[in-house]
């Protein structure tokens, strides 16, 4: 598309200074990178040092997902009849498939099939991210991530076994409809659907409420079954494979990076925040760059950015994605500046006090006369 490519040397050498002045002596765990739209690398710390990115790691999610499904993409569970007159449910994992909708698909079975009911779900081994930490699996924010998800597999806590609890609430809702079936649950991996009829799709919120989701929310779910879904494969290495190939694909520097999961709670991510800087650009250049930059939290105003800078020069000029797990604390966006627009990553592994730096920084950024066009 002859898209502008990220320079490798500094050249904004009066923000660069103040960059250093603002990180201080803890320049050691900071990663920070400030480009403008044209490629230039205004300024850069670390920036090519690979860092635990915790939730900025949905940035890539999400722009995988816009890129090769379209902005009028929506999730599908299904109901089929196949030609032994047995039915069959799928799902891509649906965020917000609930109850009411479980319903409709009882009371369709009741009269479409011989009574037999397959839900077709990916193997427990899949559900997690081999990475993800045990006591993050029992909380809601670390549900397992399956095709079939009442309320993303999460109440207060999260669900341990979906597909069971799918089989047991489901079976109830077609007894308390006058009927009965024999749900079973086959695996995703097996479950062939030749000659099979589709009788009724429920459909997911659109793309652009998905991309919220993940980036405005932070919701770890969505995230992750956007990766899954844009890279055209539920089983996570192969995800993660096609993930890495489709940002080297893009022309964005890849020294050091390494994509393990969709949401950022695996602790093996690795990012620089050149390449999120570089991602930020390059999706700035997209078919879609509305939709992506739209699905961003705002400062002072929307999502994990509503409380933060409200009633300064940055609100309403920042929309990014933030990112806090235990010791890091990761920020990146596009920010609004006298001078033009600027695409800005600040990751930290051991900050003392990430806010008050960040915000020390963003508002550097965005004085003016400090980089002539």
């Amino acid at each position: 598309m002859g898209l502008p490519l990220l320079q490798s040397q500094v050249s904004c050498p009066a923000l660069q200074q103040r960059l250093r002045a603002a990180l201080g002596g803890e320049q050691q765990v900071w990663s920070v990178t400030v480009a403008d739209g044209a490629g230039r690398l205004l300024a850069d710390v670390n920036g090519t040092r690979p860092r635990v990115p915790a939730s900025n790691q949905k940035l890539i999610s999400t722009a995988i997902a816009l890129d090769r499904l379209g902005p009028d993409y929506r999730l599908g569970t299904r109901l089929w009849r196949q030609p032994d007159g047995s039915l069959r449910i799928t799902g891509e994992g649906d965020p917000d498939l609930d109850l009411a909708q479980l319903r409709r698909f009882a009371k369709l079975a009741l009269g479409s099939g011989n009574g037999r009911i397959l839900l077709v779900e990916e193997p427990q081994q899949r559900w997690w991210p081999q990475g993800w930490e045990w006591a993050d699996r029992y909380e809601a924010y670390g549900a397992p991530i399956t095709r079939l998800a009442l309320t993303s597999n999460a109440l207060d806590m999260a669900v341990p076994n979906p597909p069971s609890r799918l089989q047991r609430l489901l079976s109830q809702e077609i007894k308390r409809q006058g009927g009965s079936a024999a749900i079973t649950l086959v695996s995703a991996a097996g479950a062939a659907g030749d000659g099979a009829e589709l009788l009724h799709e429920e459909r997911s919120i659109g793309m652009h409420g998905l991309l919220s989701l993940a980036n405005t929310d932070s919701h770890n779910f969505t995230s992750e079954v956007l990766l899954r879904q844009g890279t055209g494969s539920w089983d996570l290495p192969q995800a993660r494979q096609r993930a890495m190939l489709w940002l080297s694909a893009q022309g964005l520097p890849m020294a050091g990076v390494n994509v393990v999961d969709g949401s950022g709670l695996d602790r093996g991510n690795r990012v620089t925040s050149r390449l999120l800087a570089a991602l930020l650009l390059r999706m700035a250049q997209h078919p879609y760059a509305h939709q992506y930059t739209a699905s961003m939290a705002i400062a002072g105003q929307r999502g994990t950015l509503r409380s933060l800078w409200r009633g300064t020069e940055l609100e309403g000029h920042f929309r990014g994605k933030t990112g806090t797990i235990r010791g890091v604390r990761s920020i990146s966006g596009v920010l609004d500046t006298p001078e033009g627009t600027r695409y800005v990553s600040l990751v930290s592994n051991g900050a003392g006090s990430p806010n008050s730096t960040i915000g020390a920084v963003l508002r550097d950024v965005q004085q003016p006369g400090l980089c002539p066009p």
